[in-house]
């Protein structure tokens, strides 16, 4: 029995219903062009961060169209047919298309676009695709369902991690923490609660320009393939990085009865270093009354870190206090306020408690963008430095966002039928005003400092743009970036505010 043909990934990685959109376009269309806005925000930004273009590229662009080019096209059409056929019916979008592109060999659309890393405004283009030959104009909305299913995902997880960025850099700058210690501040922890590995790794790379905390190790083998630093940029700058860590298991075997015994194994194995453990696994404040006063002077003698990691209850309140605990228990203090019980520390010179370097605490469940800053907030009042707590950020903050939360939309806004320029546009007279598209080409320019869409462009305005060529007919025009370049462009617009 011969083996059936599977269809290459890339050429039917599209919404069913823009197989046959080839055939709907005016008799003498040659030329194509959309773009891909940040339309609205659901989450009260201005700006949506741009970044996966470059690994959308050489990932399908390049990787997975060159398995499309490299099977055998009669058997290519042949698996392309009985799909359509099957999944629509007897019709007649043909398979000539198909195989004029396998023929050319390569993928004629060109890509334009800000450069990764930059805070788009909303309502502004990050990106455009158009055709570079006229018999392939279908091709550039019917890899749109593709571009954003790709995109959405590394846009949203970008600007996330900047807003917690953000967040964690104004409050060590109020404390007086050191700044130093904000990359490691927001640790990724969600890998185990998205949708799949390919999404982890997309979105934990995403993180990684505004965090160097991770426990999403797939996510450095994307930044190191899709975005290869310079041997001697790797050398000196960390993309990601963890601790040793236990988990609920490794205490639960240790026992209930001797948990303070398993807290001993864990500083013999781990005689310098951090180490972190998970410590409400029955009685988070034995640990901080009973366990850690008897360990004080072994921690306090380490070569490293101990991190104390509750992981349950209401965050802010486990680590600041439960103001309506009663007065003097261990709940009413707090995490925070129990560990400089216990270890002491120092003042900063912003007059911020900071604990001895020897302990600190990690918090990883349920962490949100509003949680985080209530808890920096609360620690300041009671008069610590931010930077006395790691966060650990979740699928709870990585996977509650879909394409809406930026609305990114790819449109088309700009045909040639007949030789002749068409401004394309939508503007349903039913909506809010968020749908409404921009007319024909475009263009962004800075104005007083802003970037700023301008539409219905002339080819000598298209040229005088932001938006500047990325990629075209298989192959980058410009040189493919570092992930050292797209995260320092990041941080130097937070640094400007």
């Amino acid at each position: 029995m011969s083996k059936k043909t599977t269809l290459p990934r890339a050429i039917i990685a599209t919404d069913g219903y823009k197989l046959d959109h080839r055939r709907q376009y005016p008799t003498g269309t040659t030329y194509v062009e959309s773009n891909i806005t940040p339309r609205s925000s659901r989450n009260g930004d201005d700006s949506m961060v741009f970044f996966g273009l470059q690994a959308f590229l050489r990932r399908w662009m390049m990787e997975e169209f060159d398995e499309f080019f490299a099977a055998d096209v009669d058997e290519v059409c042949a698996a392309y047919a009985e799909r359509v056929n099957t999944y629509l019916g007897p019709n007649q979008i043909g398979t000539a298309h198909i195989r004029a592109l396998h023929t050319l060999g390569y993928v004629p659309l060109e890509f334009r676009a800000l450069p990764e890393g930059t805070r788009v405004p909303l309502r502004v283009p990050a990106l455009v695709v158009a055709n570079t030959r006229p018999e392939f104009f279908w091709l550039v909305n019917y890899i749109e369902t593709l571009l954003s299913a790709e995109l959405w995902l590394s846009c949203t997880s970008a600007s996330t991690a900047d807003r917690y960025r953000t967040i964690l850099d104004e409050a060590a700058k109020k404390t007086g923490g050191d700044a130093a210690f904000v990359p490691f501040q927001a640790h990724d922890f969600s890998m185990r609660g998205m949708a799949n590995i390919e999404a982890a790794s997309i979105s934990g790379a995403a993180h990684l320009l505004s965090f160097v905390g991770t426990d999403t190790l797939p996510a450095l083998d994307y930044v190191e393939k899709y975005y290869a630093e310079e041997e001697s940029t790797r050398e000196t700058e960390l993309v990601g990085a963890s601790v040793a860590a236990t988990e609920h298991s490794v205490m639960c075997a240790g026992g209930a009865d001797d948990e303070l015994a398993t807290f001993e194994r864990l500083l013999d194995l781990y005689p310098a270093g951090i180490v972190s453990v998970v410590s409400d696994t029955w009685d988070l404040w034995r640990v901080l009354t009973e366990f850690l006063p008897q360990l004080r002077d072994r921690v306090l003698a380490r070569d490293g870190k101990l991190v104390i990691r509750p992981d349950s209850g209401d965050p802010a309140d486990i680590l600041c206090g439960d103001p309506t605990a009663p007065a003097g228990s261990p709940q009413r203090r707090g995490v925070i306020q129990m560990l400089w019980d216990v270890f002491g520390g120092s003042v900063n010179s912003a007059g911020f408690r900071e604990l001895d370097p020897h302990i600190g605490a990690i918090y990883g469940d349920s962490i949100t963008l509003e949680r985080c800053a209530d808890i920096v907030n609360r620690l300041a009042a009671d008069g610590f430095a931010s930077t006395n707590v790691v966060f650990g950020v979740g699928s709870y903050t990585y996977q509650y966002v879909t394409r809406d939360t930026y609305g990114l939309a790819m449109k088309a806004t700009y045909a040639v039928v007949d030789g002749v320029g068409r401004d394309l546009f939508k503007d349903p007279v039913t909506d809010s005003g968020m749908k409404r598209s921009a007319r024909g080409r475009v263009a962004v320019r800075e104005v007083s400092g802003v970037l700023t869409l301008f539409d219905e462009q002339d080819a000598a305005g298209v040229a005088d743009s932001l938006i500047a060529p990325v990629w075209r007919d298989g192959e980058f025009v410009a040189n493919p970036e570092a992930f050292s370049e797209v995260r320092r462009r990041l941080a130097d617009q937070r640094n400007r505010l």
